[in-house]
């Protein structure tokens, strides 16, 4: 529990995915709904046959013990999470979904068998103080979300590329070629899940020297703060965003229906 002026934050929010192959994701959504409604927590959990991708909040105590849960499966067991807090829930609800990808994009990308080159928040930022990477090549940083997203902050300088929906980002980077030609591309999201399917994309179609931030947006606030950043991070949830000390915009009871 964390005391802030006169509030308690004592709701702990969550997010958190894992590229893992998933045998039997309909058995392992059943497992994690009955855990998870035991436990009074609310949010969201996506079990694909290529991973698990959890937003869920709660009690500190539940939130803990869902997790011990979940990492002592050994498929789960590097799973990294993401911890921010909140005076109220900011999900209405519980979902749990079985879903063909747990991020959609191309079918064909499965990270679960890849290694996707990633960098860390403090050499990002490193590079960013420097304005290039460790071997002096020009650096470029690339927004994979979507303009709603981008519309309330981002890196100073990232490249929009301006898409409704993550499937549209391969059509965008066709447009986008002569800015990312010959220089270190950094990819970033919210959390990290959509750039460890884009930056695997990226490699297979023309753009060697990409890479994505690992943690994401999140992970880089959590690391090094907002340093090169510019505004708030939106997030799918009732807070709307989050500014570089992970404080939300806003903090209120989740209301009505989904």
């Amino acid at each position: 529990m964390i005391c802030t002026g006169i509030f308690t934050l004592q709701t702990l929010n969550i997010a958190a995915y894992h590229f893992v192959a998933i045998s039997n994701p309909a058995s392992l959504a059943d497992n994690l709904r009955a855990q998870a409604q035991e436990l009074e927590l609310k949010g969201t959990i996506l079990v694909a046959p290529e991973g698990l991708n959890l937003f869920l909040a709660g009690a500190k105590e539940a939130i803990e013990r869902f997790l011990h849960s979940v990492q002592a499966d050994q498929r789960f067991c590097s799973m990294r999470i993401k911890r921010s807090w909140s005076e109220h829930v900011p999900f209405r609800r519980l979902k749990v979904r079985v879903e063909a990808e747990i991020i959609t994009f191309d079918p064909s990308i499965n990270p679960a068998g890849l290694n996707t080159p990633t960098v860390s928040p403090a050499t990002l930022k490193r590079w960013l103080d420097k304005g290039q990477d460790d071997q002096g090549q020009a650096l470029v940083l690339l927004d994979t979300r979507n303009e709603e997203e981008v519309a309330l902050g981002s890196f100073e300088s990232a490249i929009n590329p301006q898409i409704r929906k993550f499937t549209e980002l391969p059509a965008a980077v066709e447009s986008l070629r002569s800015s990312l030609e010959g220089k270190t591309v950094v990819a970033f999201c919210t959390g990290g899940i959509r750039c460890e399917k884009a930056v695997p994309w990226l490699n297979q179609n023309g753009v060697p020297h990409a890479y994505q931030l690992e943690g994401g947006i999140l992970g880089y606030f959590e690391a090094v703060g907002g340093a090169h950043w510019k505004g708030q991070c939106f997030v799918f949830d009732e807070r709307v965003a989050l500014d570089p000390l992970l404080k939300a915009t806003v903090d209120a009871p989740a209301q009505g229906r989904v």
